[in-house]
């Protein structure tokens, strides 16, 4: 692994250590507030008020769950975790029969997670500390595994989704949701280390994106959500106000808003073949 791969590693781990340390909000079009997942993604405002006050970040971009089904006894892994919110959420609905696994690289993260899983009683959920290039998982086990906001800030993700098809079950389901872009970054944003840890200059273009999942071996792919990653006028120039902070000096003001208007959330769903496929 070279040098510039763990330096960008290092800074994602102190940049969501101070997440979990503050208990704060990421990039995304809540940046600064305390809103909650409910008020700007597909959450629902009752499921999280019943969670562990510090579970939800606002780190998300999308809801993985949102449009996958999670059945009673399914065992769930959550790559980059987090505070817990959605692997309490699986939690929910696996019942006391299924368990849920949270991976996460950052320590703080996972002691923050744990409290989570303690205070909220919920005793069929374990979080392990771990990188999504390399998870701390057994080979076929899984039969779903989600993330969010999180395979945008690994930088190779081939290899990250080499590791959740390996970690399924034959006909075990994929749903991710991520930041993605409309067309290659021009080289100075994905140079920014800055641009990179806010989870924007490491965002692939959704061809490659797809492109990754299908070379690892997934199958039946669909896109089942795709949103401009700002939908209103006011989290646009949020989010023009976020990579403009992060933007490398050469990006001027009118530069840094295309590029500010490439980013997309998507939600990403497939599957690995079954053994008699």
């Amino acid at each position: 692994m070279n040098a510039g791969t763990e330096s960008l590693k290092d800074a994602v781990r102190d940049r969501y250590a101070g997440h979990a340390q503050k208990r704060s909000s990421c990039c995304s079009c809540s940046c600064g507030t305390d809103s909650s997942s409910a008020d700007f993604l597909d959450y629902d405002a009752a499921e999280l008020a019943e969670l562990p006050l510090d579970a939800d970040l606002g780190l998300g971009c999308g809801n993985p769950l949102a449009l996958q089904s999670v059945s009673e006894g399914d065992f769930v892994v959550d790559l980059g975790s987090g505070g817990g919110i959605d692997c309490f959420l699986a939690a929910r609905r696996t019942g006391r029969t299924g368990r849920v696994i949270g991976v996460d690289m950052t320590a703080e993260m996972v002691r923050l997670a744990r409290r989570n899983a303690e205070r909220g009683g919920f005793d069929n959920v374990e979080f392990r500390l771990g990188e999504v290039e390399d998870l701390p998982i057994d080979d076929n086990t899984a039969d779903l595994i989600i993330s969010n906001c999180v395979i945008n800030l690994v930088p190779d993700k081939h290899r990250a989704f080499a590791e959740a098809f390996r970690v399924l079950k034959p006909g075990g389901r994929l749903s991710v949701s991520d930041i993605v872009t409309t067309e290659p970054l021009p080289r100075t944003a994905r140079s920014s280390v800055a641009a990179y840890v806010a989870c924007l200059g490491g965002a692939a273009t959704l061809d490659d994106y797809v492109g990754a999942a299908r070379s690892a071996g997934f199958t039946a792919l669909e896109i089942v959500s795709n949103a401009a990653y700002a939908m209103e006028e006011g989290e646009a120039e949020a989010l023009l106000s976020a990579y403009s902070r992060v933007a490398p000096p050469e990006i001027g003001a009118r530069e840094a808003r295309r590029i500010a208007g490439l980013f997309r959330s998507v939600t990403l769903q497939a599957s690995k073949p079954r053994d008699d496929a």
